[in-house]
């Protein structure tokens, strides 16, 4: 099938598109800078560049008609800023915004896109401590949360269109070349590395590989429709994940982030660090789906030390 892929520069999008052409898919990436995508994608990816929001979609609409499916992964980090009003427009823009041109362009075509799987994120949940969470919980009440509610309602409007919609709710993506762990790895190195606030709460996290294989099961299974917790069987609190990292990088973890510490670095912000989410594959579990990684340590020792003969990123 020849795949549109939106976000695909990023960490999971390069693995995608990747595996995408392992499996004889064609992809055609949507981007916003395509000599920057140029140097990060394969030559075998075609690009098409985003037009500005008052341009014509005409191109857009075009390409369309030809693609089978549309993954839409595309959206502004959640962590790492304030969340000042312009930071909350980019957020939401960046995954709303866009799911909803996707829709109004294949409103216009004759030949539509039958199928479209999007991405959310467990933060859909809130802060919910203990508390198992399956994919029928109710969301909640913060901003993160409300931002993944609209995230999943653009993607669900193009049933619209007759196409089958299927949302992934994914946690903290362990992989090699990017991701949590490339981001977090340096500090630990340092020695300074340690548990976040008070540690009890609960981190959804999902290895790469597993991730792959929801997004290409959920492009081609027909039973496939709704939200999907996109996470691993056994969530683990940061405490216990901060130790697991620690122990695959041989370091200690005795340098605990105070909440203090992050509210005030970064407001409102800190919330999806310290927020509990003890969300379940449930409904991946009822289909079957076999997870190549249970196991944090084996995971992380995968995801840091693992075979890497086919890498992310060309850059």
């Amino acid at each position: 099938m020849r795949v549109l892929v939106t976000g695909a520069t990023g960490f999971v999008g390069r693995a995608l598109c990747l595996r995408l052409e392992r499996d004889g898919h064609r992809v055609l990436a949507l981007v916003r800078a395509p000599a920057r995508a140029r140097n990060l994608l394969s030559a075998q990816v075609e690009l098409l560049e985003l037009p500005a929001a008052s341009a014509s979609a005409a191109e857009l609409e075009r390409q369309l008609e030809t693609c089978d499916a549309i993954v839409h992964l595309a959206g502004e980090p959640v962590v790492g800023k304030r969340w000042s009003a312009a930071r909350r427009t980019a957020l939401h823009d960046s995954r709303i915004g866009l799911a909803n041109r996707l829709v109004a362009a294949m409103a216009k075509c004759k030949r539509k896109p039958r199928v479209v799987v999007g991405a959310s994120a467990v933060g859909y949940y809130g802060n919910r401590g203990d508390e198992i969470l399956g994919e029928d919980a109710k969301p909640g009440d913060d901003f993160l949360a409300q931002l993944c509610v609209d995230w999943e309602q653009s993607a669900e409007n193009a049933k619209s269109q007759g196409a089958r919609v299927v949302c992934l709710r994914t946690g903290i993506v362990l992989g090699p070349e990017g991701g949590v762990l490339g981001a977090m790895q340096l500090p630990f190195k340092l020695c300074v590395g340690g548990r976040i606030g008070s540690g009890r709460q609960y981190i959804p996290w999902i290895h790469l590989d597993d991730l792959l294989e929801m997004y290409l099961r959920a492009l081609v299974d027909p039973k496939m429709s709704g939200a999907f917790n996109a996470t691993a069987t056994e969530p683990v609190t940061n405490a216990e994940f901060t130790r697991a990292l620690g122990r695959t990088l041989g370091r200690p973890t005795i340098l605990p982030v105070p909440e203090f510490a992050l509210h005030a670095a970064l407001g409102e912000a800190a919330s999806a660090l310290l927020a509990s989410q003890r969300a379940l594959p449930t409904r991946f579990l009822a289909l079957g789906f076999r997870f190549a990684h249970t196991d944090l340590g084996s995971a992380m020792t995968a995801a840091l030390h693992g075979d890497r003969s086919v890498r992310i990123s060309r850059a």
